[in-house]
């Protein structure tokens, strides 16, 4: 593509089919062949059913593990072996006839798989009590557990090999390749060249054994919470986005940040923070957001390449940004076995210094390229937006409300998703939609009530009453029921590359059960980290500081190779499946160093989200230069520019996590304010830096200046601090007094 930098666009939105192809063409898991028409209905519907299952279930209880995790693969290897090619060429995807060989428009081959692997999904339910066939018999699920038999090997290995395919088939050949590794790694232990990797290794059936049976491998904790907790999320989104929170968010990203320098960049960092509130998807944020905000940023004067960058990176902070935090935030309250608002809370910071650097950027390359804001015109009024769209965040305040009561995560998204539908599509001008925010009246008293058990309290079923009778009471046109079903169906599509990466990784997480090998891992990076480090001391030893000690490197050394493995590990994997996948490979060494559980789980996914805006696997950026008609590495090189502050975070809350928040044994309100605050500075200061203008022009020279008086504040310690405002005043200095001589020339020019 060309970087057509200075092209004038109109400030409407983009067309939502050039929209839909970019989505496809960037996030791999929404690519689907053409099949029939009866087929594509029989799918269609299928989604609808698979969707509806997990929706009651959220609400009505979920049958045990097994059951319920096996009914998830049916459907996940379903949708993906009859919607997803072999092989993805240009003529895989289209529908080339039906015939014997290919019933519907799909291979005989995929259909073969998908039936093989949904038999599989279910053989464990069906055999968990025992199972005779003819004169054969086969025990129950705890007489085989350790001792397959040979049906479980069989079936176990399908569901493996399916897995695997699944992830390839969704998110590319990256992951499988992973796992791949991992998988060999434990069948062969005792033939690894490095001895500290060696172990007595495992055959093939065991193998199977402890990636089919619960509770390590694929059936594991990852699979089911992304069952029972994350496909919910994910549908949530979807349906709150169509049903017009996205608009919502938009404009009222708008009426904040709009008038102000540099108004559509800022609009794009707030509107991308606000949607990244409900989205687990960077690049449906990127395009969703992205086709109203890269044309206007074009249209006032930012380069193509600049505005697909501020909103890829203003995009990928949805993923780190609570509560939803790309679904990862349910996992990782599962793994840490901490309550979920305990999450949220400690996530709130770091994400803010990512928008804050992000922001402090855009303000100031909008100053040096003298753009301007929103015409006061062109703005959204307060009570206009509010008025048209309030209703709309009334699911998202229920589901908020529910989960800070201390109800589960699925209860939350079933009343959020049932608010959604009663706002979206009930009205009392259509009578027969009324029967659901009835039925939904009757769920919130019935759980009120003494009948259900330890169900909702008082307060807590008036305030949900009041939402249902608020979502009634809007004037705004509703969606059709055709419009619900649809985005039910994307968001089915939307989970099913997250649901097959998670799937495959439980492989990954088996493995490093038996084998002990995240721990021989982090010896290495840490041994590594050693080496390195006494190789720098010997050079700067000399040197008083306690942060250039022996101890004090190698601990960074260890953490700069993690984060490095991390970003790289986590190139083109949806949220979920990298933090679980990151987890189980990069944790085990931090954990080595000392550092807090809740620290080290945060450490890693932020560095593994850094991907999406990581040349040269940046799928978001890419999305964003597809609409701004720019270079897409050039657009990706902004974007990582312009996150620099969630590259620098991560090591903060590290070396201090009192920016946590809830690891009282770390906080206290002084050291917090004190590590914030400096964080802030530190982020805001590496803005001049990188964007070359702060109260006048900064050179080069002055530019680097500001860049290590930044570094300086952002590294927690009083020191650092001084020696950072030492190293800044001249600096400042200088910018003071060119700001002063700009503002009396143009006093004299006025005159």
């Amino acid at each position: 593509m060309n970087d057509r930098d200075n092209a004038e666009l109109e400030p409407a939105k983009l067309e939502p089919a050039k929209l839909d192809e970019l989505e496809k063409k960037y996030d791999s898991g929404l690519a689907q062949r053409e099949t029939s028409p009866f087929l594509a209905r029989a799918i269609f519907w299928a989604t609808i059913a698979f969707a509806s299952y997990h929706y009651w279930t959220a609400g009505f209880g979920t049958p045990v593990e097994h059951v319920h995790m096996g009914i998830h693969l049916v459907g996940l290897f379903f949708f993906v072996f009859l919607g997803f090619p072999f092989l993805k060429t240009r003529n895989s995807y289209k529908f080339s006839g039906s015939s014997a060989f290919r019933p519907g428009g799909v291979p005989v081959y995929d259909w073969i798989a998908a039936i093989a692997a949904g038999a599989a999904a279910l053989f464990l339910w069906l055999s968990w009590r025992g199972l005779e066939v003819f004169d054969f018999e086969i025990p129950e699920q705890a007489l085989r557990q350790g001792d397959p038999s040979v049906p479980d090997v069989f079936f176990g290995t399908i569901v493996i090999l399916a897995a695997l395919e699944a992830a390839r088939r969704t998110i590319g050949f990256i992951l499988p390749t992973i796992i791949l590794i991992f998988a060999i790694y434990a069948l062969f232990g005792p033939y690894m060249p490095a001895q500290i990797l060696r172990h007595p290794g495992v055959d093939w059936r065991q193998f199977v054994n402890n990636m089919y049976f619960p509770s390590e491998g694929i059936f594991g904790v990852t699979l089911w919470v992304v069952s029972t907790v994350v496909f919910h999320f994910v549908l949530f989104g979807v349906v709150a986005q169509r049903m017009g929170l996205g608009k919502f968010f938009v404009d009222n990203a708008m009426m904040l940040a709009g008038r102000y320098t540099g108004g559509p960049a800022k609009v794009s960092v707030v509107s991308s923070a606000f949607f990244g509130t409900i989205s687990g998807s960077s690049i449906a944020n990127t395009v969703s957001t992205g086709s109203l905000t890269i044309p206007n940023m074009k249209r006032l004067g930012y380069p193509g390449r600049f505005a697909g960058g501020v909103e890829a990176a203003s995009s990928a902070g949805g993923q780190i940004t609570p509560p939803i935090m790309g679904a990862a935030s349910f996992l990782m309250a599962e793994y840490l076995e901490v309550p979920y608002t305990t999450i949220v809370i400690a996530a709130m910071v770091p994400a803010l210094m990512h928008y804050v650097g992000v922001f402090s950027i855009v303000h100031f390359t909008a100053k040096r390229l003298g753009l301007r804001a929103y015409p006061k015109d062109q703005l959204p009024r307060l009570l206009q937006v509010w008025r048209d769209g309030g209703h709309t965040a009334i699911p998202l305040v229920a589901l908020l409300v529910v989960l800070f009561s201390g109800y589960s995560p699925n209860m939350s998204a079933f009343l959020g998703l049932s608010l959604c539908v009663v706002v979206g599509f009930c009205s009392i001008r259509k009578p027969l939609t009324m029967l659901f925010p009835l039925a939904l009246l009757t769920f919130i008293f019935w759980k009120a009530s003494p009948l259900s058990g330890s169900g909702f309290s008082p307060t807590l079923a008036g305030i949900l009453s009041a939402c249902v009778i608020l979502s009634l009471l809007h004037r705004k046109p509703r969606k059709s029921f055709g419009e619900l079903l649809e985005s039910c169906n994307v968001g089915v599509r939307y989970s099913l590359a997250v649901g097959a990466a998670s799937a495959a990784v439980g492989i990954v997480v088996g493995v490093i059960n038996t084998t002990g090998v995240g721990f021989r891992l982090g010896f290495m990076v840490t041994s590594s980290a050693a080496d390195i480090a006494t190789w720098f001391h010997h050079y700067v030893g000399w040197i008083p500081l306690d942060a250039l000690s022996q101890p004090s490197m190698q601990q960074f050394v260890s953490l700069v190779l993690i984060a490095m493995a991390c970003i790289l590990m986590g190139a083109g994997l949806p949220t979920t499946a990298l933090y679980i996948l990151l987890v189980a490979v990069a944790q085990p060494s931090l954990a080595q160093l000392g550092i807090p559980a809740l620290a080290t789980h945060m450490f890693v996914l932020y560095y593994g989200v850094i991907s999406e805006i990581t040349p040269p696997v940046c799928a978001s950026a890419y999305a964003a230069a597809g609409i701004a008609g720019s270079n897409p590495f050039r657009t990706g090189l902004n974007a990582f520019t312009l996150g620099i502050g969630k590259l620098m975070v991560p090591m903060v809350f590290v070396y201090a996590p009192t920016m946590l928040l809830v690891l009282p044994e770390y906080f206290s309100l002084v050291s917090f304010l004190h590590v914030s605050l400096t964080c802030a500075l530190g982020v805001f200061a590496i803005a001049t830096a990188v964007s070359g203008y702060f109260l006048a022009y900064l050179s080069g020279v002055w530019r680097i200046v500001m860049a290590i008086s930044g570094l300086l504040l952002v590294a927690p310690g009083l020191t650092s601090d001084v020696v950072a405002v030492i190293v800044a005043l001249p600096a400042l200095a200088m910018q003071w007094r060119a700001a002063r001589a700009s503002r009396d020339g143009l006093r004299a020019a006025s005159n």
